[in-house]
């Protein structure tokens, strides 16, 4: 099957699929409850999110100090962010989704599962390190300036435009 496809089914399938959720949990807890639920998973949500991607920071940025590619982390940064997607989008499986991606084990067997196909790139980063084994011959002529010019003072002295 195509990406399309599959994005199609799933942005077909997915709000039916909350929708029935939806129901039966209001069914079974109240409307009001059924939908404190769902404000309370968002907010619990973006509360573990920020914690867990202030601590992924800043382990990105010790690692990329150690001259480490931080590539673990980056992809448990891109989990984040689709938790966070989830757990904002109403809806119960969404959210359910959402939590599972926030378990960082989870995030660890999925990446090992599919390490395979990230491809890493490098690249270095500061001042490059001049190589010593190119060595460029060439001759010079030392040009003296003539002596009949007068002395300047540096570019603030020059006339500007006609008045002089």
């Amino acid at each position: 099957m195509s990406p399309g496809f599959i994005l199609f089914i799933l942005l077909v399938a997915v709000p039916i699929v909350e929708v029935a959720t939806f129901i039966s949990v209001g069914g079974w807890l109240g409307l009001w409850p059924t939908i404190g639920l769902v404000i309370l998973t968002a907010a619990i949500g973006s509360w573990i999110i920020r914690l867990q991607g202030l601590g992924l920071l800043q382990t990105v940025q010790r690692q990329m100090a150690d001259g480490q590619l931080p590539v673990f982390e980056v992809f448990s940064g891109v989990c984040l962010l689709v938790a966070g997607a989830l757990l904002l989008t109403p809806g119960f499986v969404t959210d359910s989704l959402g939590f599972l991606l926030l378990w960082p084990a989870l995030r660890r067997i999925v990446y090992e599962r599919f390490r395979h196909r990230i491809d890493v790139q490098g690249q270095s980063f500061g001042t490059p390190r001049a190589r010593r084994d190119d060595v460029i011959d060439g001759e010079y002529e030392e040009i003296d300036p003539p002596d009949d010019l007068p002395p300047s003072r540096g570019s603030w002295d020059r006339p500007r435009g006609p008045e002089g």
